[in-house]
């Protein structure tokens, strides 16, 4: 009797997932689209576009490729996890913890990443242009070839981030912190960085800075 209900739990909980509005009960796993919505999991290429995952616990899990388009994977846990190449356009990452995962080439346009926590995530060539990284945590990121025309980077911290040949034209950094950034090569022109935490150790070498206002001349 008790296992009949367990399965009817998870059955229930992973239809609810697209359909919003479900707090998962403590213990369940559901499976969506043949993904087990869990920690560690193997769910590379996985189609979870708009799938409601938000406080989900996805840490060390293999997504690289996966079709995330729009889904709502506020305050999830996605610590070391391997998102390469996955497509996360317009997704809602508001608060989830993204530290050291592998982001390499990922499509992140337009997704809201306010305060997420990114500390050392791979987010090299990515796709991060008009997404919103105000508050969020990217310190020692590596965002070398990223494109990150349009984001929003009020508060951010970028503290010793590699954004060496980013893509920052007409970026507005209002109070975001870049000591010790390297912006080796990055196009910033027409930029705004006059309210940004800048020093000694943030790196400028070669970068592209016409019309940027606030870089150094």
């Amino acid at each position: 009797m008790q296992r009949s209900f367990v399965l009817t739990v998870r059955h229930r909980a992973a239809a609810c997932l697209l359909a919003g509005g479900f707090i998962l009960p403590a213990g369940a796993q559901p499976t969506l689209n043949g993904c087990r919505i869990a920690a560690g999991t193997i769910c590379a290429e996985a189609q979870l576009s708009g799938a409601h995952l938000r406080d989900a616990d996805l840490a060390r899990s293999n997504l690289a490729r996966a079709m995330l388009d729009s889904a709502d994977l506020r305050g999830a846990n996605l610590r070391n996890a391997n998102l390469r190449r996955a497509k996360l356009d317009g997704a809602r990452l508001d608060g989830a913890v993204l530290a050291n995962a592998d982001l390499h080439g990922a499509d992140l346009s337009r997704a809201s990443l306010h305060g997420a926590r990114l500390a050392n995530a791979d987010l090299q060539d990515a796709d991060l242009s008009q997404a919103d990284l105000r508050d969020a945590v990217l310190r020692g990121a590596r965002l070398q070839g990223a494109n990150l025309e349009g984001a929003k980077f009020s508060g951010t911290d970028l503290r010793r981030a590699n954004l060496a040949a980013a893509e920052l034209r007409g970026v507005q950094l209002g109070n975001a912190d870049l000591r010790g950034a390297n912006l080796e090569n990055a196009d910033l022109r027409d930029a705004d960085v006059s309210s940004a935490r800048i020093d000694a150790s943030t790196v400028w070498r070669n970068a592209r800075m016409s019309g940027c206002t606030g870089c150094p001349q």
